[in-house]
């Protein structure tokens, strides 16, 4: 049995889908795609959501940066990679990093650092700054500055 929604009925879905949670053009697609709508129908019904304020890009881009920042620790380089991956243009990305201070930057890292050089139970000194170091990139943090905090944290211990 083959099973349409209609357009009227698709658009209250997804709008409810927005209004949720910030979501990215790519996001939104996807899902109306997973309901079966056909390009024509996307079209119009991401027009309508757009001209409704359901959706906005830069919106979500600031969103998740602040989000992905303050909640999980995200490093700039993290937080760029996964809007690129979202479709977010380059001008958009710059604008949401604005929403991370510097200073908010640099307490992160450092509530971060002191945070994971402590759970490291590593003797082999070089082991335990590896771990360390990994661990912070994998975060999205720049190298010079994960390099620099590995440096002070191993000079007081």
């Amino acid at each position: 049995m083959n099973f349409f929604i209609s357009l009227k009925d698709a658009t209250k879905k997804i709008e409810h889908y927005c209004a949720y949670q910030e979501r990215c053009h790519e996001e939104v697609i996807t899902k109306l795609r997973s309901m079966k709508m056909d390009a024509d129908e996307i079209d119009r019904i991401m027009a309508q959501l757009i001209q409704d304020n359901f959706l906005n890009e830069e919106r979500f881009a600031r969103s998740f940066a602040r989000g992905k920042h303050r909640i999980k620790h995200w490093g700039t380089i993290r937080i760029t990679n996964e809007l690129k991956f979202r479709q977010i243009n380059q001008r958009l990305i710059a604008t949401a990093l604005k929403e991370i201070t510097p200073q908010e930057y640099a307490e992160t890292l450092d509530l971060l650092a002191e945070r994971t050089w402590q759970n490291i139970s590593e003797s082999n000194a070089l082991k335990k700054r590896k771990k360390f170091c990994d661990s912070l990139l994998r975060k999205g943090f720049e190298s010079n500055l994960v390099y620099q905090k590995a440096k002070e944290l191993e000079a007081l211990s």
